[in-house]
């Protein structure tokens, strides 16, 4: 896999808060196809194209950690205004890493299921322990953040900041290479299960320009 550059500061295209503070937290979640996570620590610089995602729709939305206005330590922060990073554990063991959207006490969040690296992949390799990229390396959110760099202590963290945010970034992409489908592993959520919030591109379409 080829190296991408990155200018830097000059050519940042960050999505703001009006990018995550609408009411509409399946459409963000589709919307987010194609957008690049970017991770700065220790001034190791590594960003990823958001490939697939999950959108969780609050306190009606019987997989949602917030379902039936729960609000405990760990859900606090879902409450806040959108554009903040909600990470957990998962199983004791993977950082998750979502997107708070809405706005203040609209529990909403977009999980971030899977990635291709954009840069910095020597970072990204040696976070995951690997020597050559495989799409199967970045393919599921604990993955996610691994290669990213991100753990569960990073929620929280405003994503307008110099820390984890998001970027556009140049890419084409139809629609139609889009898969829609049902959310992975909720089966508890009952007829919420069935709900078509998942959105996973089809990478052999993604074209950087």
């Amino acid at each position: 896999m080829r190296e991408k550059s990155y200018s830097g500061k000059n050519n940042i295209i960050k999505l703001d808060n009006s990018f995550y503070q609408r009411d509409d937290v399946v459409k963000i979640a589709r919307e987010l196809i194609g957008k690049c996570i970017f991770t700065n620590f220790n001034n190791n610089l590594t960003a990823g194209i958001i490939t697939e995602t999950e959108a969780y729709k609050g306190i009606i939305d019987k997989a949602s950690h917030s379902y039936g206005n729960k609000r405990t330590k760990r859900t606090e922060i879902m409450y806040h205004d959108g554009g903040i990073a909600y990470i957990y554990l998962c199983y004791g063991i993977h950082s998750l890493f979502n997107i708070v959207t809405n706005k203040k006490d609209i529990p909403d969040a977009v999980l971030i299921r899977s990635i291709v690296p954009y840069y910095g992949l020597t970072t990204i390799l040696s976070r995951l322990n690997k020597v050559k990229y495989k799409t199967n390396y970045t393919n599921g959110p604990g993955k996610v953040t691994k290669a990213l760099g991100i753990n569960y202590k990073h929620t929280g963290i405003d994503l307008n900041k110099n820390i984890i945010w998001l970027e556009n970034i140049r890419y084409v992409f139809n629609k139609e290479d889009i898969i829609i489908g049902k959310r992975i592993g909720i089966d508890y959520a009952e007829e919420d299960s069935l709900l078509p919030y998942r959105f996973k591109l089809n990478i052999k379409k993604l074209h950087l320009l």
